[in-house]
């Protein structure tokens, strides 16, 4: 196994017109990490991680995918490595059926016909789609068809997944399913990187998050390191979760009270609790 299952080297990013959506950055993901990509609108997140798997390809620099350079390497090689899950899953389904599209990318890999069976049974029992595979996935709710989406991508078991966004629209049910399927990915090694606004879901299952303002990388830290850092917080206009917000105010000066889920702050509260 590589290092590093992505590796940016010095990558820059340039679109037709000349506008720079990318300046030079470099960055190692480490394996079974979970790593969160934050900052607003524009400020090249989603940029970046299309370099991931090919969706975008570097306009200097390099992009190691399991330690190879992805120049040259076609989607559909990147893809049995890297799994995108769209912002909008509108950009990633078009099976006429759940089952359909759940069976497309195990199919696409070139597995037996038994191991495209497992994979999809496994998909299913995790997303909780049972009741869902014979109907069209236009067909249903933007919420459960961002689950399919994702459970499409799960189905496909690469090493590393993006989620773009993946709790936009989602219930509160939606999002502990998220959740869950972040520490599934995690409790097998896998690489998860998030982009995402939602600073609650990147404070309880991020292991690193990546700060980027004006098409660049500006802080690389813990959830805990970049929410206590006023410039970074200032630069990128990103609120830290309402828990870390009132943590602050009531151990003012205490950076180790710095608390990232409503559970740390009331063990703090109540100690021996």
């Amino acid at each position: 196994m590589a290092e590093f299952p992505i590796e940016a080297d010095r990558l820059t990013h340039v679109y037709p017109g000349g506008v720079q959506a990318l300046k030079t950055t470099s960055l190692q993901v480490q394996v079974g990490e979970v790593l969160g990509v934050v900052g607003q609108n524009g400020s090249g997140k989603t940029t970046l991680v299309k370099h991931f798997n090919g969706l975008l390809r570097p306009s200097s620099g390099r992009l190691l995918v399991m330690g190879h350079d992805s120049a040259g390497q076609p989607v559909y090689e990147l893809a049995r490595h890297v799994g995108y899950v769209f912002q909008n899953p509108n950009h990633q389904l078009f099976s006429t059926s759940v089952r359909a599209e759940l069976q497309f990318g195990p199919n696409n890999l070139g597995l037996p016909p038994a191991e495209v069976q497992t994979r999809v049974e496994e998909a299913v029992a995790f997303f909780d789609l049972a009741a869902l595979l014979e109907q069209h996935p236009y067909r249903l709710a933007f919420p459960l068809r961002k689950l399919v989406a994702m459970a499409s991508v799960y189905a496909m078991g690469p090493q590393v997944f993006v989620l773009d966004e993946p709790t936009t629209g989602q219930d509160h049910e939606g999002f502990n399913l998220v959740r869950r399927l972040v520490q599934r990915l995690r409790e097998q090694q896998k690489t998860v990187i998030i982009v995402s606004h939602d600073m609650a879901l990147l404070a309880e299952v991020a292991d690193r998050l990546v700060a980027m303002w004006a098409a660049e990388v500006i802080a690389v830290g813990t959830p805990r390191e970049i929410f206590a850092d006023d410039d970074v917080m200032r630069r990128t206009k990103l609120s830290p979760p309402q828990i870390t917000q009132f943590s602050r105010r009531r151990w003012p000066g205490q950076p180790d009270h710095l608390a990232l889920t409503v559970a740390e702050a009331v063990s703090w509260l109540n100690p021996g609790h």
